[in-house]
Protein backbone atom coordinates (compact mmCIF):
# COMPACT_ATOMS: atom_id res chain seq x y z
CA UNK A 1 0.00 0.00 0.00
CA UNK A 2 1.42 3.57 -1.20
CA UNK A 3 1.78 5.41 2.04
CA UNK A 4 -0.12 8.62 0.41
CA UNK A 5 -3.33 6.48 1.07
CA UNK A 6 -2.65 6.73 4.49
CA UNK A 7 -2.74 10.12 5.45
CA UNK A 8 -5.44 11.09 7.26
CA UNK A 9 -8.86 12.66 5.53
CA UNK A 10 -10.94 13.92 8.79
CA UNK A 11 -10.54 14.89 12.66
CA UNK A 12 -11.02 11.30 13.95
CA UNK A 13 -9.29 8.82 10.99
CA UNK A 14 -8.21 6.82 13.64
CA UNK A 15 -8.54 3.63 10.89
CA UNK A 16 -5.45 5.71 8.96
CA UNK A 17 -3.66 6.30 12.07
CA UNK A 18 -3.07 2.53 13.46
CA UNK A 19 -2.00 1.74 9.73
CA UNK A 20 0.49 4.30 10.00
CA UNK A 21 1.68 3.47 13.72
CA UNK A 22 2.30 0.08 11.92
CA UNK A 23 4.76 1.24 9.16
CA UNK A 24 8.23 1.59 9.15
CA UNK A 25 9.34 5.34 10.41
CA UNK A 26 11.69 5.58 6.95
CA UNK A 27 8.10 4.66 4.67
CA UNK A 28 5.85 7.71 6.35
CA UNK A 29 8.40 10.59 5.83
CA UNK A 30 7.49 11.46 2.36
CA UNK A 31 4.55 12.76 3.74
CA UNK A 32 5.45 14.57 7.07
CA UNK A 33 4.52 17.85 5.73
CA UNK A 34 0.92 16.34 5.11
CA UNK A 35 0.96 14.76 8.63
CA UNK A 36 2.20 17.82 10.21
CA UNK A 37 -1.02 19.85 9.03
CA UNK A 38 -3.26 17.48 11.44
CA UNK A 39 -1.15 19.64 14.15
CA UNK A 40 -3.01 22.54 14.02
CA UNK A 41 -5.49 22.10 16.33
CA UNK A 42 -4.53 19.69 19.30
CA UNK A 43 -8.06 19.45 20.45
CA UNK A 44 -8.46 17.22 17.05
CA UNK A 45 -8.67 13.82 17.95
CA UNK A 46 -6.45 12.51 16.09
CA UNK A 47 -3.30 15.30 16.94
CA UNK A 48 -1.99 13.30 19.89
CA UNK A 49 -1.36 10.32 17.91
CA UNK A 50 0.07 12.65 14.48
CA UNK A 51 2.43 13.76 17.26
CA UNK A 52 3.70 10.46 18.13
CA UNK A 53 4.22 9.49 14.92
CA UNK A 54 6.36 13.07 13.96
CA UNK A 55 8.03 12.91 16.96
CA UNK A 56 11.00 10.61 16.66
CA UNK A 57 11.54 12.11 13.36
CA UNK A 58 13.46 14.89 15.50
CA UNK A 59 15.73 17.08 13.72
CA UNK A 60 14.16 16.22 10.22
CA UNK A 61 11.21 18.01 11.40
CA UNK A 62 13.12 21.62 11.32
CA UNK A 63 12.30 22.46 8.01
CA UNK A 64 8.79 21.61 8.30
CA UNK A 65 8.35 23.88 11.46
CA UNK A 66 10.27 26.69 10.41
CA UNK A 67 7.64 26.56 7.75
CA UNK A 68 4.40 26.88 10.34
CA UNK A 69 6.47 29.34 12.01
CA UNK A 70 6.76 31.20 8.73
CA UNK A 71 2.74 31.39 8.09
CA UNK A 72 0.46 33.71 9.73
CA UNK A 73 -1.43 30.82 11.00
CA UNK A 74 -1.32 32.12 14.57
CA UNK A 75 -3.70 29.03 16.01
CA UNK A 76 -1.53 26.61 14.39
CA UNK A 77 1.94 28.07 15.63
CA UNK A 78 0.70 28.45 19.31
CA UNK A 79 -0.50 24.45 18.84
CA UNK A 80 2.81 23.29 17.29
CA UNK A 81 4.72 25.19 20.25
CA UNK A 82 2.88 23.91 22.90
CA UNK A 83 1.87 20.40 22.49
CA UNK A 84 5.18 19.74 19.98
CA UNK A 85 7.95 21.46 20.05
CA UNK A 86 7.76 21.51 23.42
CA UNK A 87 8.26 17.93 23.46
CA UNK A 88 11.36 17.56 21.13
CA UNK A 89 14.86 17.06 22.73
CA UNK A 90 16.37 20.49 24.18
CA UNK A 91 18.96 20.79 21.09
CA UNK A 92 16.49 20.36 18.74
CA UNK A 93 14.88 23.34 19.95
CA UNK A 94 18.07 24.94 20.37
CA UNK A 95 18.15 25.28 16.69
CA UNK A 96 14.83 26.93 16.42
CA UNK A 97 16.40 29.81 18.67
CA UNK A 98 16.90 32.11 15.74
CA UNK A 99 12.69 31.69 15.27
CA UNK A 100 11.80 31.88 18.70
CA UNK A 101 13.40 34.85 19.49
CA UNK A 102 12.38 36.39 16.23
CA UNK A 103 8.68 35.61 17.25
CA UNK A 104 8.75 37.29 21.21
CA UNK A 105 10.58 40.34 19.84
CA UNK A 106 8.35 40.88 17.09
CA UNK A 107 5.12 38.95 17.21
CA UNK A 108 2.62 39.89 14.80
CA UNK A 109 -1.08 40.93 15.62
CA UNK A 110 -1.72 37.21 14.68
CA UNK A 111 0.65 36.03 16.98
CA UNK A 112 -0.41 38.38 20.00
CA UNK A 113 -3.93 37.28 19.36
CA UNK A 114 -3.12 33.88 19.26
CA UNK A 115 -0.73 33.93 22.44
CA UNK A 116 2.29 32.59 19.89
CA UNK A 117 4.88 34.69 21.45
CA UNK A 118 4.12 34.17 25.14
CA UNK A 119 4.21 30.43 23.70
CA UNK A 120 7.59 30.97 22.16
CA UNK A 121 8.80 32.54 25.60
CA UNK A 122 7.60 29.77 27.63
CA UNK A 123 9.50 27.64 25.37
Amino acid sequence: MDVRELIPEHKSDFERIEKLKNRDIESIRPIIPELMQWLQDSNWPIAFDVREILLPFNKDLLPHIRYVLNTSDGEWKYFLLTDFVSQLPKETIAELEHELIQITSSPSESDKYSEVDEAAQHI
